[in-house]
């Protein structure tokens, strides 16, 4: 974190009367979702044979304006040099980036050539002859003396070295890739003419490269490239970031279709003549300072909650960290978080409507009265920030300063999916009744959410708050599951609980067994989806104001009740209006019921789930009786899906629940 001003004052203080001289970090960002003359035109330099068309940099021609386009090159640039290190501060800077290519034939079914690159480079200027097999990054007389470092996207084999004609490359200073890896066993065609989303991290010591790897509507970045590189020893300390690309005799269209880049910004050199002339002024801010760190020092021993200290090497730390916004921008784009723009409050802060470089966003500020604002920020940022699912919500960034918690997400224009369930119940609501279809799809987008964080990530992922308030719902009101503030990471595949020393979760939603063994697996968060899949069905909350989260009580219990004097069917949501399939119907309270079933054992696992909403299984098998909850439940004798294993465990009093 960053220390508070007089702090700063005393540090700036104690180095320029030790001879030394502050480094100055700041942060050297942009961000393209995509590229129009307005946006681009004064903030990139582009090559003869670039420009902006189609909402992209055409790096090389496009068969839109030329219909020459063999043996060509060209060169895409940032204007503003990018200062990668400092000699006379013996700094390097990190950077990370985040860029969209597009690749196609340029008439349907011909040969591709020759790719693309990400580069940086100590000279803007495109090479003459660089085009064909050269990538518009070197020049046969250039080879291996030019001052670029490069990130290749290659699409055909130009060299007997060449691993195949769809690989990608790390170059220093020559064409020559120090590594390749090739993206076919990755499902990744550079030339198809589909997206690749690239990211390319550099920690002042390592680069990393990761694509984007879809499966299912899904994806996660997998790092293709971890090599440990020291970038001063290639490039000088001013270089320009950005992108080439060729075509030889076979031709493609190479594009670049967004690209966001942050990195630090380690300043320039301070003159050291100011540096004496400011001494006399510096010894009366040291006095001051000390004085003023003393004190806030003090301050922060009697609040030791809210240092907060570490936080952004964690955040940091994590794999493939989002952006890191400053406050001043996220003030900016919600008006001064102005109460007209304030989109819903919780338990872990209030949401505000914003609007960044002209794309709406919503701002989560978190309330710095939380008890565990730390460590669920922490968890949402880290464990939402590495995963990508169309159900889950899109985390942008995060910003920490000044003791401002803020973290950012796409706009979601419906907002969350309890005001469309609870009706009249939620104040202010005037949209109308969802429709059974729409009920349906939110229901089955809601499970591909929860099959993805149990089943289809690298590490498995507890929710532990899953509820109607944290369904968001986009344009076409498909489902958005969000807020993963309670959210834990189980790092071993095999292991499905995690414990905790609070019992965590929201009342109504918490599965019985919790408040005895103190854990979170799988099963707790099937019990809180049966919860969810219920109350969307029946149009009511899951208990009522002053009712404990008992398992005798609430919307399970009440279901379990109708169920057995053959009414079921007089729980569905009135507003309406009987227009579903009964059988169907019944098909999903049961569903509901089973995923609420007292013993975790017998709770269906969230694959099993999903084939019964798509019809490929039958609804689960009930009781016409309420089963009694029993603790240590009992193992079934026979269980076909076993990816669910419930691990037990001894019985453990706690007192404090986290309700939210």
């Amino acid at each position: 974190m960053c220390p508070p001003r007089a702090f700063e004052s005393l540090f700036l203080a104690l180095l320029l009367l030790g001879g030394g001289i502050p480094i100055q970090v700041g942060c050297f960002s942009f961000d393209f979702p995509k590229f129009s003359d307005q946006n681009a035109s004064d903030l990139l330099m582009l090559s003869e044979n670039s420009r902006i068309d189609v909402e992209a940099i055409q790096i090389t021609p496009n068969v839109r304006i030329d219909s020459y386009l063999e043996n060509k090159s060209g060169r895409a640039f940032y204007k503003k040099q990018f200062r990668l290190w400092s000699k006379s501060k013996g700094v390097t800077a990190t950077f990370n980036t985040t860029f969209l290519l597009n690749i196609s034939p340029a008439t349907p079914n011909t040969p591709v050539g020759e790719g693309m690159a990400f580069i940086l480079a100590a000279d803007s200027t495109l090479p003459d002859g660089s085009d064909g097999q050269w990538l518009g990054i070197e020049t046969a007389a250039s080879n291996g003396s030019s001052g670029v470092v490069a990130v290749e996207f290659d699409t055909r084999k130009s060299y007997p070295d060449d691993l195949d004609d769809n690989h990608v490359g790390l170059d220093v200073n020559s064409i020559n890739s120090i590594k390749q890896v090739s993206l076919g066993g990755y499902g990744v065609n550079l030339s198809s003419g589909n997206d690749a989303s690239v990211r390319v991290v550099y920690d002042g010591k390592n680069i990393t490269v990761a694509v984007l790897v879809m499966s299912n509507g899904t994806g996660e970045y997998t790092p293709l490239i971890s090599l440990p590189l020291v970038l001063s020893d290639y490039l000088p300390e001013m270089v320009f970031v950005g992108f080439s690309a060729s075509t030889s005799n076979y031709t493609e269209l190479n594009c670049v279709r967004a690209w966001e880049f942050e990195g630090e910004d380690i300043g320039e050199d301070v003159n050291l003549l100011w540096v004496w002339i400011t001494v006399p002024v510096v010894v009366i801010v040291l006095i001051s300072g000390i004085f003023f760190y003393l004190y806030w020092e003090r301050k922060n021993r009697e609040r030791p909650e809210d240092a907060y200290q570490g936080m952004e090497d964690q955040i940091r730390g994590s794999s493939m960290a989002p952006r890191m916004f400053k406050l001043r921008e996220l003030r900016k784009a919600t008006g001064n978080f102005n109460p007209k723009n304030k989109l819903g409050k919780g338990g872990f802060g209030t949401v505000y409507k914003g609007l960044l470089a002209d794309k709406e966003v919503a701002v989560k500020r978190v309330s710095k009265d939380s008890r565990q604002g730390k460590q669920e920020f922490i968890a949402e940022v880290t464990t939402i920030g590495s995963l990508r699912h169309k159900n889950l919500v899109k985390l942008i960034g995060w910003c920490y300063e000044k003791r401002e918690l803020l973290i950012v997400y796409e706009y979601m224009p419906h907002g969350s999916l309890d005001k469309f369930v609870f009706g009249d119940d939620k104040l202010g609501s005037e949209e109308q009744p969802l429709s059974w279809e729409k009920r349906h799809i939110i229901i089955h987008g809601v499970a591909q959410a929860l099959d993805y964080l149990h089943n289809g990530c690298e590490k498995r992922v507890l929710h532990r708050d899953i509820k109607a308030s944290n369904i968001m719902l986009d344009s076409d009101f498909s489902a958005r599951l969000g807020d993963f503030g309670l959210a834990r990471t189980i790092q071993q595949s095999d292991v499905t609980h995690h414990s905790t020393k609070e019992i965590a979760g929201t009342p109504g939603y918490m599965a019985p067994e919790t408040f005895l063994v103190g854990r979170a697996t799988v099963e707790t968060d099937i019990y809180a989806f049966g919860v969810l899949v219920l109350e969307v069905i029946c149009g009511r909350k899951p208990a009522n104001t002053g009712e404990h989260n008992d398992y005798n009580n609430g919307i399970v219990y009440w279901l379990w009740e109708l169920r057995r004097k053959d009414r079921i069917l007089d729980a569905v949501d009135s507003r309406l209006k009987g227009e579903f399939d009964e059988d169907e119907m019944v098909g999903m309270l049961v569903l509901g019921l089973a995923c609420c079933h007292p013993n975790p054992h017998q709770r269906p696992s969230m694959r099993t789930v999903l084939q019964i909403l798509t019809g490929e299984a039958p609804p689960p098998l009930l009781p016409t009786e309420r089963p009694a909850f029993v603790w240590p439940a009992m193992p079934p004798s026979f269980k076909e899906d076993t990816d669910t294993a419930f691990i037990k465990s001894q019985s453990t009093p706690f007192t404090d629940i986290a309700g939210r």
